[in-house]
């Protein structure tokens, strides 16, 4: 105010520095910080060394790539996007930009500092009026959802992230904010109408309440991320802690850690900031959610993440053999087994001289019908009903039920040929399973799984063959299935059949379901990943059980002495010759 021959230097030093502009002149707003003397929460948008860092990284990006941004709660992400934004606004010509949440509500409202154009009029009315758009009137270039620059005409635009967000649109950049909490269906419509709107989508949230999200699809894909968590925020991380590989204290912030704190050895990095939030934490997939940045829990996963880790590190590898069985299309007798390395089929097993699967025991045959358009996979899964061991694998989204139902008769009969023992097929009957199941009748076979109530004490058998799902037996169903992963009864050998276990999450109403993913690499060839090969797992572990109770309940081990042993003595000794009694003896 003093010179204004300071003016143009000011502006020019803002225009080329994004960190001496943020730091000198705008401000931000923290209602918790008015013990610290900052009156109506207005304080200084003073950046930590993680936010300088991070504020080059999205305005990098801006015009050129998309950007996800992974965060814990509280970590300034939003505020950071919409200074980037708010900085190309002022001080870049012609610059349009979107910006985007869930709701109007956290779009544009005026008396909620929780949405997105609050915030940004709250930076534009603390620049000094020398640094603000020369011509700007607020009546004229600001209106709802849309802020104006008379001097170089960028705009910023704001709209809810509904179906249509940004379709048919041009824009220098793009703002997601909170997408994990976008519903699924309408976050990958998004992805698809922003697609060719803009080179920079900024996907900008926590993790959501369940792994289906776009966003959680997002940071499985190769574009660039900015991952900002909690223990990067000075604050946070004073009294930093972890676990040595011994499970004793660690510390690895000396300065901050309090004399005679009683720290928390689970291996986590913790700090006395952290564990204390954790108190206050409704549940561990809060934890998960707000403070650790882990999808995983976030999700309120149904299989335990560690576990299955640890399941596909000790028993996973891949296939020996991949190809395809070729057979009689209209009788389902095998031929032979013939590798190519795109084939559907995989073996964990070798074949002997004849073409042979090496097998000693009866196989057991899961599968999980699909109707064959590409949406998500038919699986056929083959193991060994004593070792417990995944011998084969087939996915494909292509095969109709029916052309199923021949592959799996031929599967059957082929291993058959290598056992001498009938293997147990079991699928589920719901939808196209119905057809499959037809099929399988149709070429006479017979060892198959007929429905039961499983719920009944007498467990009745119908003559409807395959298993019929219900929220209730599925939940059952993945129930033992897990608790025989976990606790290794059954061993797969199929590193993306365990993957596929991650996807599986508890909903609000305690029903089990799966997640869409479209973030891993299939190569069945499969549109989504809808856990096919989950379910087919599961029957053959059901499979394996049904038989193994036939066979008891068929021959039942008498204890000797009983009255049992004493009459089968009995009998094989009248059986002998000669031991017949005389015609006249009473």
């Amino acid at each position: 105010m003093e010179d204004p021959s300071l003016i143009p230097v000011l502006r020019a030093a803002c225009a080329r520095d994004p960190i001496f502009f943020v730091d000198t002149f705008l401000w931000t707003y923290d209602p918790r910080r008015e013990d610290d003397g900052y009156e109506g929460g207005k304080l200084p948008f003073v950046l930590y060394p993680f936010q300088e860092d991070a504020l080059l990284e999205i305005l990098d990006a801006i015009n050129h790539h998309d950007l996800l941004i992974d965060k814990s709660r509280d970590m300034g992400a939003s505020c950071l996007c919409l200074a980037a934004i708010f900085f190309r606004w002022l001080f870049r010509s012609r610059q349009s930009c979107l910006v985007g949440s869930r709701v109007d509500e956290y779009v544009d409202q005026t008396d909620n500092p929780k949405s997105l154009f609050w915030k940004l009029d709250f930076y534009l009315d603390g620049l000094p009026y020398w640094l603000r758009p020369r011509g700007f009137d607020s009546e004229r270039h600001r209106i709802k959802r849309h802020l104006l620059n008379p001097e170089n005409h960028s705009v910023i635009d704001g709209e809810t992230t509904t179906s249509n967000f940004g379709r048919g649109d041009r824009r220098t950049v793009i703002m997601l904010d909170e997408f994990a909490a976008v519903d699924p269906l309408v976050g990958y419509e998004i992805l698809s109408s922003t697609r060719d709107a803009t080179n920079c989508r900024l996907f900008n949230s926590t993790p959501g309440r369940n792994s289906g999200n776009a966003h959680y699809a997002m940071t499985k894909r190769p574009i660039r991320k900015l991952r900002l968590h909690w223990t990067l925020h000075p604050l946070k991380r004073t009294g930093l802690y972890t676990t040595d590989e011994r499970g004793r204290l660690k510390i690895l912030e000396e300065a901050g850690y309090p004399e005679g704190y009683k720290p928390i050895l689970d291996g986590k990095t913790r700090s006395p900031w952290y564990d204390e939030q954790c108190k206050r934490a409704s549940s561990q997939s809060e934890i998960a959610r707000e403070l650790d940045i882990d999808h995983g829990g976030a999700a309120g996963q149904f299989f335990n993440p560690d576990a299955i880790q640890k399941k596909i590190e000790e028993c996973t590898y891949s296939p020996m053999l991949v190809g395809e069985l070729v057979y009689d299309v209209v009788t389902g007798d095998p031929i032979e087994f013939r590798k190519d390395g795109i084939g559907k089929l995989r073996l964990w097993c070798m074949l002997n001289r004849d073409g042979m699967p090496i097998c000693e025991h009866r196989v057991v045959i899961g599968g999980d019908i699909s109707t064959g358009t590409g949406a998500s996979n038919s699986c056929l899964v083959v193991y060994d009903e004593v070792t417990l061991e995944k011998l084969a694998e087939y996915a494909s989204p292509y095969i109709r039920p029916e052309a199923l139902a021949v592959l799996a008769v031929a599967l059957a009969r082929w291993f058959k040929q290598a056992t001498r023992r009938t293997p147990f097929l079991i699928w589920e009957s719901n939808g196209p399973g119905r057809q499959f199941g037809d099929k399988v009748v149709d070429l006479g076979y017979g060892n198959i799984y007929l429905r039961r109530k499983d719920a009944s004490i007498k467990r009745k058998v119908s003559d409807i063959p395959g298993w019929a799902s219900t929220k209730e037996t599925k939940l059952v169903l993945l129930g033992q299935y897990r608790s025989a992963v976990e606790h290794g009864r059954i061993i797969n050998r199929s590193k993306l059949a365990l993957e596929e276990t991650l996807e599986y999450v508890w909903l609000p109403n305690g029903t089990v379901s799966h997640t869409r993913s479209t973030d891993r690499e299939d190569p069945s060839g499969s549109n989504d990943n809808h856990g096919d090969r989950v379910i087919a797992d599961a029957l053959a572990y059901k499979g394996i059980g049904r038989y193994a109770l036939k066979i008891e309940e068929e021959s039942p081990k008498i204890p000797v002495g009983s009255l049992a042993w004493r009459r089968n003595r009995k009998e094989e000794s009248n059986r002998r010759p000669g031991r017949y009694l005389t015609e006249g003896w009473r």
